[in-house]
């Protein structure tokens, strides 16, 4: 069996349960070197291979993952945070299916979930937003137009952006073009939740000012909208003229 396994954002003790004990019994793991903290391999066990995805092809990790299976052992494919989201794992997915080799997804913490943490922030506030988009600046990736940073800002919804960093003049310029204003507040986190983890609150207008300034040009996330700021309304779950399926509201 091979095994997708979430890292976390960084921190080793981030990692799932079920993460953690897949690691601890695999005979070869393919790891994102460039992302995931090498901390989190010291659970591997004595004997394990250990592969440098960073410096792999997508064909030298294919024949990895098909030379443990075949041998009859057990490979973890581990990325940093949860392999859903801007982990390249369908390509390796798809591969493995043709090959017949079974697979299976161990989910893990997002680094946008991180991010929320350490700002001690919810994305979802009463009135502010309801909806959070994850989603990156075009660079040597192609994004689709519909998805253009540009389009999404119109919405005035959060905004987790991925593998942006190097790209903030661009990014700013989108993000006012779309409809945000330039005091709206943003947080550029980087290395979510490792120990040399910083943060950098600014605002849409001062953003690329700020990446520059703090030398911040890759490894972090960054975060916009009102849900930064100090106004949102009360949830209605918690108010007690609410009436839900556990309680009755009290009429005031």
């Amino acid at each position: 069996m091979i095994y997708f396994v979430g890292a976390g954002p960084g921190a080793p003790d981030l990692i799932t349960l079920r993460g953690a004990e897949l690691l601890k019994t695999a005979d070869a793991i393919v790891f994102a070197g460039s992302l995931v903290n090498p901390e989190i391999l010291s659970l591997a066990k004595d004997g394990c291979e250990l592969y440098n995805s960073a410096r792999m092809t997508l064909d030298e990790i294919i024949a990895v993952l098909l030379r443990i299976q075949r041998a009859g052992g057990m490979a973890v494919r581990l990325h940093t945070g949860d392999p859903s989201v801007y982990g390249a794992i369908r390509e390796q997915m798809d591969r493995l299916s043709t090959l017949d080799i079974p697979f299976e997804i161990c989910p893990g913490v997002s680094s946008f979930c991180g991010g929320a943490a350490a700002l001690k922030a919810e994305y979802t506030l009463p009135a502010v937003s309801q909806s959070v988009i994850i989603t990156r600046i075009a660079g040597k990736t192609h994004v689709p137009e519909r998805e253009s940073i540009r389009s999404f800002a119109a919405h005035q919804a959060t905004m987790v952006i991925f593998l942006s960093a190097g790209l903030t003049e661009d990014l700013q310029k989108e993000l006012l073009a779309g409809g945000y204003e330039a005091e709206t507040p943003v947080a550029i986190v980087y290395k979510v939740s490792w120990p040399d983890e910083k943060i950098v609150r600014c605002t849409v207008g001062t953003l690329s000012a700020a990446a520059t300034e703090s030398s911040i040009k890759n490894h972090a996330l960054i975060m916009v909208g009102g849900f930064l700021g100090s106004d949102y309304e009360l949830s209605k779950l918690y108010d007690p003229a609410f009436t839900t399926s556990f309680r009755h509201g009290i009429k005031e």
